[in-house]
Formats: structure tokens, sequence, C-alpha cells
């Protein structure tokens, strides 16, 4: 092992990237920049039964969105290419003939109904499911028979008895493991296509991986990679395994769980910002210590100078989605407001609020009732419920409207700020709050008694944004009607 630091994320393509894996990834890549190393990312594709087309390419669309760039991958190449597995088949069948030559690995015949009958049969004896050792020797004869019965072996490793293995990991210290018990394991299937155990090893030592940080899902997998290095004579990497992520009830996050929208492509979206998620993913599991430790807003150029796997927990993160909506809320009010507006655009055309190529007045329109939420959004989607009380004819009342519509005052303003709107010269702001000044000269209503009827009137809603403000963009024609409907 060269005393180079290189760290990789591998994912699998069998779907979207989920929160768990761009974490992962997330961590590699900063341990890579703070060390001055490089990050690689890798496409591990060997279990053809669950690969969706295009998937790996929307996982790494999904991490440069992120921000993360990686120096050698399968879009770029690299020194150490392919980096996709499935590209890489002849180097694997080279190192696993070695195995075989050196009677560190064997031909496995039995087909996979025998190998589950003789599983639940170890099971039903309450003994721990490992292959039998009668696989290890067949002789030529039966080979013969097996041969001619159109079987195709897999290759199994052969693990070796009363071992202790032992897992340096640096975020959870020492973790040892006993050989025996674990069985044979398969490291290449009938179809030539290695497993992963197997694979994963070969791409880590051919590409000088120092550093694995993987969830703890594989913590399990690694005495059987540090059987295969030793097999081969090789120096491991360092392993450090990270601590789930749990839903707000402490479980674990399961993919079907709706709870919490768990892709990063949803995020996208929805107009979250990819640095708000990258704060805060890179928050579960990690802290800055030191002066930094009350901290909770940090750019990607700070995460690169602080992390450390010093500062990862052992214990599982939870995942807080009204956390998430604060950070994003405060990356978005730091926003050139010409930025949210673009991200705001396409959620209104979909809602069919705005035309897909609006003029430049209905923009402008447009970039007014974002000004107006900007300070309020949590992402950029909830625009088009916090505006649709200005695209929308019909107004609904809820209960609680109808009741401050009944209140004994509200005839009066309501009609007197009608009168006062039609009279006006023009229609803006200072003329609005003008009306409003003079409905209260003129009834002697002031406060809430004269600005709640109004707003709710009009809007629907008993609280919101600025009246004046609000009014004006929704139009002197719309308030008139809405009033009109009120009144009759």
């Amino acid at each position: 092992m060269s005393n180079e630091i290189r760290l990789r994320y591998a994912p699998s393509p069998t779907g979207h990237l989920h929160i768990g894996g761009a974490r992962t990834a997330l961590f590699n890549y900063l341990l890579a920049r703070r060390l001055g190393g490089k990050f690689i990312v890798r496409i591990e594709d060997t279990d053809q039964t669950r690969n969706v087309e295009n998937a790996a390419e929307k996982q790494m669309e999904n991490l440069k969105w992120l921000g993360v760039e990686w120096d050698e991958g399968v879009d770029i190449g690299g020194p150490y290419a392919p980096y996709r597995q499935m590209d890489r088949l002849d180097i694997y069948r080279r190192y696993i003939d070695q195995l075989l030559a050196e009677g560190k690995a064997y031909y496995c015949w039995a087909t996979k109904e025998e190998l589950d009958a003789e599983r639940e049969e170890q099971l039903a004896r309450g003994e721990t499911p490992r292959i039998a050792e009668k696989h290890r020797h067949v002789t030529p004869e039966q080979k013969a028979v097996y041969e001619q019965e159109g079987r195709v072996p897999s290759v199994h490793f052969l693990v070796p008895d009363d071992r202790e293995y032992v897992v340096n990991d640096l975020i959870r210290g020492e973790v040892r493991f006993e050989s025996n018990g674990m069985g044979d394991f398969v490291i290449c299937r009938p179809d030539g296509i290695p497993t992963y155990n197997f694979a994963v090893v070969i791409d880590d030592y051919l590409m000088k991986i120092s550093h694995v940080i993987r969830g703890e899902e594989h913590l399990s997998n690694t005495p059987r990679q540090l059987m295969i290095y030793e097999a081969f004579g090789w120096e491991p990497p360092q392993f450090a395994h990270l601590a789930l992520i749990l839903n707000q009830d402490g479980k674990k996050m399961s993919k079907r769980d709706e709870s919490i929208i768990q892709f990063i492509e949803q995020y996208r979206d929805l107009g979250f910002l990819a640095e708000a998620i990258v704060n805060f993913l890179v928050l579960l599991g990690w802290s800055p210590g030191g002066d930094a430790g009350e901290e909770e807003i940090f750019s990607k150029e700070d995460l690169i100078k602080l992390f450390s796997l010093e500062r990862v927990s052992k214990s599982p993160a939870v995942f807080d989605a009204a956390k998430m909506n604060w950070m994003n809320n405060h990356y978005l009010k730091e926003q050139p407001l010409d930025f949210i507006v673009e991200l705001c655009l396409p959620h209104l055309q979909k809602a069919g609020f705005i035309e897909n190529d609006p003029s430049r007045e209905e923009y402008e329109r447009v970039r007014e009732i974002v000004a107006l939420y900007q300070e309020q959004m949590s992402y950029c989607a909830q625009i088009v419920p916090l505006a649709a009380l200005f695209f929308l004819d019909e107004v609904v009342y809820d209960e609680e409207a109808k009741g401050i519509l009944r209140e004994p005052q509200v005839p009066e303003v309501l009609a007197a700020f009608k009168r006062h709107l039609e009279e006006a010269p023009e229609y803006n702001v200072e003329s609005i709050k003008a009306s409003l000044k003079n409905v209260q000269k003129e009834t002697g209503h002031k406060g809430k008694a004269l600005f709640m009827p109004v707003r709710v009137a009009v809007t629907g809603q008993e609280h919101g944004r600025d009246l004046d403000k609000t009014l004006y963009l929704i139009g002197r024609e719309q308030v008139l009607n809405r009033l009109a409907r009120v009144l009759s």
C-alpha cells in the first residue's frame, strides 16, 4: 500500500441516490480533500438482476449537483480504468484462477436447491448455516457426472478454521470475528460474475484505496474481505463504518418509509439547495468540535477544513426533517432573489398558475410574489400553496375565517374599503394604504377589527405577508370581485 490518500464511493446502480449513500459519498469526499488525496467514483454493477438502466448516470449527476467532484471515475477515466465492475470481469478471472491454483478456493458443483435444502436442515438443527465440507472435495468421476448433467459450478473461498479476524475500525475501534461458523462463501457465480465481497477487494487493492468509509451494514462483510486480502498477501485499507441513519421514531430508515423524503433527486425537484443538503447530511453523525462545536451552518470549504473521522459518532443519527427545512430556509434567505425566482418558476408553471413562457409583466409579478415569501419558504415547491391566492379565482374560507367574516363590523368595513378602492385614481401599495386609513377615519374601526376582515375576505387567510403588498399583487379587479362576493 502506497502512502497516497485515496478514497472511493462505489454505488450500485440499483436506483436513485439515497440520503445514506449521499452521506457516505460526502464523508469520503471531505476526508480525501482534507488530507490532500484523491476521490474516486466506481460503479459496482455485478448484481445484474437489480441494476436499473441509467441509474449510475443519474446518481453521478446528483452527486455533481451536490458539489461532490471526483478525480477518477466511469465518466472521466483515470489510471486504474475501467471503473465499472462489469468491464473488469477478465481482471477478476485472473485472481479467481490464482486462488483455485493455490488451493485457497474450489469449484462447488452443488445446485442452489441442494444448498438451500442443506441450509434449512442446519437451521432446523439449531446450527449456524454454512457450506458443508463435502463440497470442497469432488473426485474426477463426480465432476464428470456433474458436467454430463449440465451443471455449471460456482467458486467458493476456502475459509480458514480457528482464526480470529480483527477489524481496526477508525470509528468503532477493534471489532473481532471468529472464522469458525462462517462457512465457505461464493466468490464467483456460475455465470462467471464475481460476488461483491470478492470484486470489492480486487478493485480496492488495484486502485490503491487507502481508506474505506461505508455504512455499518458492511461491517459483517469485512472479515470475509480480510480473508481475501490475506490469501493474496495484500495489506488491507483502513476501514471506517458509519452508524445508521434512523427516522424520527428511532427506527432504521427503510426505503419504503414515506414519512421522510429519502432521495436526493426528490429534494432537488422540490427546490432544496445543494449547499443546505450537504450541510445537513454532514451533521448526521459528525460534529465539528472545538470552537466550531456550537455552529450549525458550514460551507463546503469549512467542512473540508474541519472534517475528521475522530469526530464521527458511533451512535446512529436521527433524521430530523424539521431541521432540514430550517437549514434550507436559512440558505434560501441568503440567495439573490432572481436565483430563487428561477427555482420557483417551474413549480408555478406546473401548477398552471403561469405560462411556460411568461411575458415580462407576468415575470415581474411573479418576482414580487416570490420576494414576499422568500423569507418564509423552507423549499421552493412551497411557493405553490403560498402563492395560490394570487392566481385562483375562488377563495376558500375555513370555519375560523367564516367566524371572522360574521363579526358585526365586517359589512361596514368591507363596503367602505371597496368604495375607496373603486374611487382611487391609481392602484398601488400607497393608494391601498391610503384607502385603509380612510376606512379607519370613516368607520372608527382600527387594528385587528379593520385589517383582519379585509385580509380574510380577500385571501381566505387570517395571517400572511404584508397586507398592502399582498392586495396590490392580487390586483384591483380580483380584490374588488372578492370583496363583492363576501358582501353579497
